[in-house]
């Protein structure tokens, strides 16, 4: 493509969204787009759902495409994206899918039309990398939640705070207490997602300022020593100090190694952050999980956690 790669470095000026996109409703236009791998089968459950909520689903040429394991090569996807991106009649664009390949396209994408017309981007694991860019470069918020890939096999519940993030009612969750938590309260502009890819935007463009932020991770399918070492490589950049507090979602299809590690996720999790005093809550039901519920990601949260509940409501 012969736009500019939009990051920080590209001259475009230092943007700040003057607050959140702004929330659907009925008749407004969400695009589905595939900006890593490609699709198994038909989304025609998601496209449905979509639909029942009066919205109009407008398909990308990514969600047909094959190259190799991707949604088509790097530039047919970062084009399907800029599409969707440039046209201000689209309201939010949700990733059909995450996988692997945003990073091979996201710095072919021009973001200067979404600095001056924020919508709300929706995805999660590998679409991680997407929020992280946007917050880091735009202040931009944007909902890790189900996506159409997802959404046949989600629970009714996720499904609802998906609904309730896009049009805008309100969403707060109180989980039941684990004996891991650490108790105390926080508040701050909530940020995180998939561990394995926030590390892989550590340090690039695309990399934000955890300090303030209330953090949430979760991953699957990665063996107990390499969160550990994920986690550590966080805490010596700097980047677990200064949080407000840590949310822990689900951590999925773990695995060990012959010689065991010998500790589970909670008690790596605590290990690395017991130098600092903020509240961290274990259980929250988001990840690569069925009932992979919303969370508006770039929004001020509270966490209060106690002995009897942990409770995140935003303010």
């Amino acid at each position: 493509m012969d736009k500019p790669p939009n990051t920080a470095s590209s001259g475009l000026p230092d943007f700040q969204t003057s607050g959140l996109p702004s929330y659907l409703k009925a008749g407004d236009k969400i695009a589905v787009t595939c900006p890593a791998k490609k699709l198994p089968n038909p989304m025609t459950d998601a496209v449905k759902l979509l639909q029942s909520w009066g919205l109009e689903v407008v398909l990308g040429d990514t969600v047909n495409a094959s190259y190799h394991q991707f949604a088509g090569d790097d530039a047919f996807r970062a084009k399907d994206l800029q599409r969707f991106i440039d046209d201000d009649s689209i309201k939010a664009i949700i990733a059909a899918r995450g996988g692997y390949g945003t990073v091979r396209m996201i710095d072919m994408v021009d973001f200067s039309r979404f600095a001056k017309n924020p919508k709300w981007v929706v995805g999660f694991s590998d679409i991680t990398l997407l929020h992280c860019h946007l917050l880091a470069n735009f202040n931009a918020p944007g909902i890790h939640g189900q996506m159409p890939m997802t959404i046949p096999d989600a629970s009714a519940r996720s499904l609802d705070t998906l609904r309730k993030a896009l049009f805008g009612e309100e969403i707060s969750y109180q989980l039941e207490p684990n004996p891991l938590n650490r108790k105390g309260e926080g508040e701050g502009l909530l940020m995180g997602g998939n561990l394995s890819i926030l590390l892989s935007a550590s340090g690039s463009v695309s990399d934000p300022d955890y300090a303030g932020k209330i953090l949430f991770i979760e991953d699957i399918s990665e063996y107990l020593y390499s969160i550990d070492r994920m986690l550590r490589t966080l805490k010596r950049a700097g980047k677990l100090q200064q949080l407000k507090g840590l949310i822990v979602g689900g951590f999925t299809d773990i695995k060990d190694n012959d010689i065991p590690f010998g500790q589970t996720v909670p008690e790596i999790v605590m290990d690395v952050v017991k130098d600092y005093n903020y509240p961290v809550c274990f259980d929250f039901p988001a990840g690569h999980v069925p009932d992979n519920c919303s969370l508006v990601l770039g929004k001020m949260l509270g966490l209060s956690v106690t002995h009897d509940y942990a409770t995140l409501k935003y303010l």
